[in-house]
Order: structure tokens, then C-alpha cells, then sequence
């Protein structure tokens, strides 16, 4: 028996036969693991209510040749309990879970900086110290950053040239000047190059002050430009993006078929 123990925080959980789940977990050391939880859909299941999307746990894997078998779960923190009560954090939230899945493609490939990431982004969540799509938008931008694909801010995504940035040509790369502005790119206002900037920074105290129609602008091209890149879209920024006023519920967006 092969057993080994990691950090993780749970990303989506899916049906496996009438009791059981398959767990998958960004890990500290081992990166994104898709696991077997026996019998946790029972209501006597001893760690059930650990391996829910957000939570924090501490994992006993058991290594077997197709699935690993998850055998111990203790919780670290559950960020699930107060995100869950809060509509624009918990789907904000569940954006940030389901594009640190895409970004780490490869199972049990090491991805610290993107659990990490993760980890921070959840915690400044649950804090409420600031609005919650600039969060995620801070950490989409932190995440395609750590993922190589960090776009041009500052600076002519294609001559290098900075000041006066005019357009935004996501194919190219970011923000351009004039001169070599693409057809068909965005034409963002300059505040709004400056709030992509300061959240990619961390530079809160300018993404706090920041106007509504700058964050709805970043926002947009933030989403635009991770989803050209993982050539596919994130279906958790859709709830993101309904009006608040728009009634849902959280439970269809929690766990995924098998």
C-alpha cells in the first residue's frame, strides 16, 4: 500500500455510483488530483461535508493504477460556509475553482504558485475587504500571469512603446499604441488599463478607488482575454455576470454530473 498525504483545496466534486464521489483537489505539492471518496454521499459518510468545493482539507491519498483513493480528510478552513451566503462571492468563487482547474491541465503536475494563488484569492473573499469581481479579477490576472500569458498594461504589447496606449487586441497580446493598433481591437479608456495594471500589481488602495464603469470594462476584457487563451469559456463567469437582482439559487452550480 502506497499511501502519501497533501494540502489541497477542493475544486468540484462529481457522482460515482450511488454512494461515492470523485474528488478533484489542487494540491500544494502534487497539483490538480482527480480521487475516489468511498461512500461520502451517505449521510453517516465520516468525511463527507470535508470534500466540498472551497474547503481547505488535509488529504490521505491512497495510490492506486486509476484513480487514487482519498482515506483521511481533516479541515484546514471551510471558505465553502461563508461564500455560500453571499451570491456575488460564492459565484465569483466558483469562477476562481473552475479556471485554476483549466489553467493546471496536467494532473499531478507541482502548481504551488496557482494553489497558492487560489488560497489567497478564497481568503480575500471570505475577508469582504473588497469588491468581489475585482477580486477574481485580480486573480484571473495573477493566474494567466503565472500561466505565461500575463497581457501587455504598460507598454505596446507588439513595438514596446509606453504612454498613449490606445487599443486592446487580445490576439496580440494586450494594449497597444496607435500606430500598431490591430483592426477590429478594443478601444478601453486609459483608466481602465490602470485598474488591469494595479490588480495584476496588487495595488489595491487604486483598484478600490476605481469607477463602476472602469471595473465593468476591466472585467470584460479580463474574461475576453482568459478565455482566448484557454480557448474555451468558463462557464461559472456567466452566473458572475447575471444582475444582481436576477434570482438564482447556488445549488445547480455546486457539483457537476458524473
Amino acid at each position: 500500500m502506497t499511501l502519501y498525504r497533501d494540502e489541497g483545496i477542493v475544486l468540484r466534486t462529481q457522482k460515482l455510483g450511488e454512494a461515492d464521489r470523485i474528488v478533484t483537489v489542487l494540491t500544494r505539492r502534487g497539483g490538480r488530483i482527480r480521487a475516489a471518496a468511498k461512500g461520502v454521499r451517505r449521510t453517516k459518510s465520516r468525511f463527507g461535508a470535508r470534500l466540498e468545493p472551497f474547503t481547505h482539507v488535509d488529504l490521505q491519498f491512497y495510490e492506486r493504477r486509476s484513480l487514487d483513493l482519498i482515506t483521511q480528510a481533516e479541515t484546514l478552513r471551510p471558505y465553502g460556509e461563508p461564500l455560500v451566503a453571499d451570491y456575488p462571492r460564492y459565484t465569483a468563487g466558483m469562477a476562481m475553482l473552475e479556471t485554476a482547474e483549466k489553467l493546471t491541465a496536467e494532473e499531478k503536475e507541482p502548481a504551488l504558485r496557482q494553489f497558492l494563488l487560489l488560497l489567497g484569492g478564497l481568503r480575500t473573499l471570505v475577508e469582504g475587504s473588497h469588491d468581489p469581481r475585482l477580486v477574481l479579477d485580480a486573480f484571473l490576472l495573477r493566474s494567466l500571469s503565472v500561466a505565461g500569458w500575463a497581457p501587455a498594461l504598460d507598454e505596446c504589447a507588439r513595438c514596446g512603446a509606453r504612454g498613449r496606449l490606445r487599443a486592446f487586441a487580445i490576439a496580440a497580446g494586450g494594449a497597444m499604441c496607435a500606430a500598431c493598433r490591430p483592426p477590429g481591437a478594443a478601444s478601453p479608456a486609459p483608466a481602465t488599463l490602470e485598474l488591469m495594471l494595479a490588480l495584476l500589481r496588487g495595488d489595491w488602495a487604486h483598484a478600490d478607488a476605481s469607477e463602476a464603469r472602469h471595473r465593468t470594462e476591466c472585467s470584460g476584457l479580463v474574461a475576453a482575454y482568459l478565455q482566448w487563451h484557454l480557448e474555451h469559456g468558463i462557464r461559472s463567469l456567466r452566473h458572475v455576470e447575471r444582475a444582481p437582482h436576477e434570482p438564482t439559487t447556488t445549488e445547480n452550480i455546486t457539483e457537476e454530473p458524473a
